[in-house]
């Protein structure tokens, strides 16, 4: 379902609460959105508690002043149910709604996202207000979308979800004896005669919460509810609106959930960037990638993003000048349509107070926050619809996968250090900092149009996968596999036989046993040139001992009693070429070894640069836009050989070589 097709624009705004201000500061908010360019808000996300001020009465007038206001001064809407934070009549006369932390505590009302998912209380309510907003605003012409809650993850462990999730692996598992077998209960005398045996894995059941299988279930269970949480609005909205997409903001910290499972019910993408500033700028640039990938490929929707300083991280730097444009461009030319944030107008009470917004406590159009906020409008009204709906087209893929994210961090060993969303930014930032076009691919991606697949740590393999592989290879592919591959199946219960399992006809290779280092150790790569010399880099993490079968040894550890034994490897299948990674090479190594495989496959950066810079391309039905993004203080030159372009932002041409000067942005289209 298009976003856009009410609004053929890029949605430039954000999350307003006008019920916190008066009717002048209003009317003086829309004159600041005029200036700004804000062509949508969304709202009224946390006011459930006066839209309904008791059970089953409620008080729409105040929104429709609102709406009227919003209406006349030409802002379009994402219409948000508020369900987010339900009422405090609602905790008090149903406290079964209210959420059981993991220490086994009945938590009291107040938290936003503080509700049990199963709580069929809770669906009741929610449901009741999402229709009463339905079918009072279902014809206003300024809804573009309904906005579901919002960022969902409150893990529940009340008697409700306990009963919830036996009836779950009961539907998943059928009888007692097929759980046995999955989960391998034999060991520490787990074994279950009766679904009824099962119980939450909290810190009242240690056995439980340091059971691996069942916690990876349970994670499974807690994003099978909320999905259904999710429908119990979504549908009534559909029934209503069935033109309006329908959809939920994913929060920037997305392991809780797996946000692939969750917005398959969602007509569009949506999530919430707030970089921290230690980021390298590949970190959100991989994020933004995810996104892109739930809908293999389609676009998304920015929902936040901070207009400055954000006020819940350790420290809170302030934007520095030109970072809000950088960041707001990154996400658009990896495929966002929207450039929404947090918030509009700065609150003067609550927990985010001093979280920045366009408007700050000051209520002044001449601070650097809105100055640069009125900038980015303006640019976004020049690029017009030129990009909506346009595609990010690549050629090398990275395989992510939640479920083999939960299992990897789940198990105990081989070290403490496990961080597979780290793992997997450090191959993508090798491909960034070549400028080379990355999708994140799921495991169900097709591979086909792909000519490099890197797979990091894939340690759970899922039915088929091993085989599309094979397939991919076979037809002249590219693979790079790392460490921690081929090692369990879906229940995290291992393969027999040696490592990497399925994956070693591919590899070539078996692996006799696995090495932790600690933090401060390191190991050498040792790398044979064709000079007859050999180049030294650093490894560390974790070092695979590895048995080569049908692959030959490209780099061998310089150090420690397996010094000369391969921790990078290569095995030619039929016509293709699979590398193997048996340790984490250092940065400066992983770039060389990137570049020189994409030359080899003709996969190169769509410009040359000198300096730090970051190119994004999209193309669709009018053409390509390409984006060159300066995230760093120096200048950055870029290379355009002979061809022609247009500067869209300074509408002017160019040609030969461009300038982008420090924590700048230059959107071009080919001549």
């Amino acid at each position: 379902m298009k976003m856009n097709s009410k609004a053929p624009f890029i949605l430039y705004g954000g999350d307003y609460n006008p019920d916190q201000w008066d009717d002048e500061t209003i009317e003086r908010d829309m004159e600041y959105f005029r200036k700004a360019g804000v062509n949508l808000v969304t709202l009224p996300v946390f006011s459930w508690a006066k839209l309904e001020p008791e059970e089953g009465r409620y008080e729409f007038e105040w929104l429709d002043k609102i709406m009227e206001t919003l209406l006349k001064n030409h802002i379009n809407v994402f219409l948000s149910t508020p369900t987010v934070a339900q009422p405090a009549w609602l905790s008090k006369k149903y406290p079964e709604v209210l959420p059981t932390d993991i220490s086994g505590r009945k938590r009291t009302h107040g938290m936003r996202v503080f509700f049990c998912v199963n709580s069929e209380k809770y669906r009741e309510r929610a449901a009741a207000i999402a229709k009463e907003m339905a079918i009072r605003y279902k014809d206003y012409p300024g809804l573009l979308g309904w906005h579901v809650a919002n960022e969902y993850g409150t893990y529940c462990y009340c008697e409700n979800c306990q009963k919830k999730f036996r009836e779950w692996l009961k539907e998943r598992y059928q009888t007692p004896e097929n759980l046995n077998k999955k989960w391998n209960t034999s060991f520490w005398g787990r074994t279950i005669y009766d679904f009824d045996e099962i119980y939450l894995p909290t810190e009242l059941n240690d056995d439980y919460r340091f059971f691996p299988a069942a916690q990876l279930d349970y994670m499974r269970f807690v994003t099978d509810s909320t999905k259904s949480c999710f429908l119990n609005e979504a549908n009534i909205l559909r029934k209503y609106t069935p033109d309006i997409p329908v959809f939920s903001n994913i929060s920037g910290f997305i392991k809780k959930l797996n946000q692939f499972e969750l917005t398959e019910v969602m007509d569009v993408v949506a999530w919430d960037n707030y970089p921290s500033p230690k980021d390298d700028p590949s970190f959100p640039a991989m994020k933004h990638d995810i996104m892109r990938a739930m809908k293999d490929g389609e676009s998304y929707v920015i929902a936040e993003q901070s207009p400055n300083q954000q006020n819940w991280q350790p420290y809170n730097k302030v934007k520095r000048p030109g970072e809000v444009r950088t960041i707001a461009f990154q996400g658009i030319g990896h495929g966002a349509d929207t450039c929404l944030f947090f918030q509009m107008r700065q609150s003067i009470g609550g927990q985010e107070k001093f979280h920045g917004a366009m408007i700050s406590h000051a209520d002044r159009e001449d601070t650097k926050t809105f100055q640069e906020m009125k900038q980015l409008g303006a640019e976004l009204k020049k690029l017009g619809n030129r990009c909506l709906e346009a595609k990010v087209n690549s050629d090398v893929g990275i395989l992510f996968d939640w479920d083999n994210w939960w299992a990897l961090e789940l198990t105990s060993g081989p070290t403490q250090d496990m961080d597979y969303l780290k793992q997997v930014h450090h191959f993508y930032r090798a491909l960034y900092e070549n400028n080379i076009s990355t999708d994140i691919l799921k495991v169900t991606a097709n591979y086909s149009k792909y000519k490099i697949i890197i797979v990091p740590l894939l340690y759970m393999i899922k039915e088929n996968v091993v085989e599309r592989l094979e397939q991919f290879v076979g037809e002249g592919g590219t693979l790079i596999i790392t460490y921690m591959s081929g090692m369990v199946d879906e229940n995290d219960k291992c393969v027999f036989g040696a490592y990497p399992g399925k994956l070693r006809k591919l590899t070539g290779i078996w692996i006799e046993e696995t090495d932790a280092l600690y933090p401060d150790e390191e190991n050498q790569m040792v790398v044979k040139n064709s000079e007859r010399t050999n180049s030294i880099y650093k490894c560390g993490f974790l070092c695979d001992q590895i048995h080569l079968e049908t692959a030959e040894a490209l780099a061998v550890y310089g150090k420690d009693f397996y010094q000369g034994k391969p921790c990078l490897t290569k095995n030619n299948y039929q016509k293709g070429s699979v590398y193997y990674f048996g340790t984490c090479p250092e940065i400066r190594f992983l770039k060389l070894f990137m570049k020189k495989i994409c030359e080899q496959q003709n996969v190169y950066p769509y410009f040359r640069i000198d300096g730090c810079g970051e190119i994004c391309v999209r193309e669709g039905e009018r053409g390509k836009t390409i984006f060159l993004i300066n995230h760093q203080e120096e200048d950055m030159v870029v290379h355009l050989d002979k061809d022609k372009y247009w500067d869209i932002l300074n509408e002017e041409q160019v040609e030969d070589m461009l300038i982008v000067g420090g924590r700048n942005v230059v959107v071009l289209k080919p001549l």
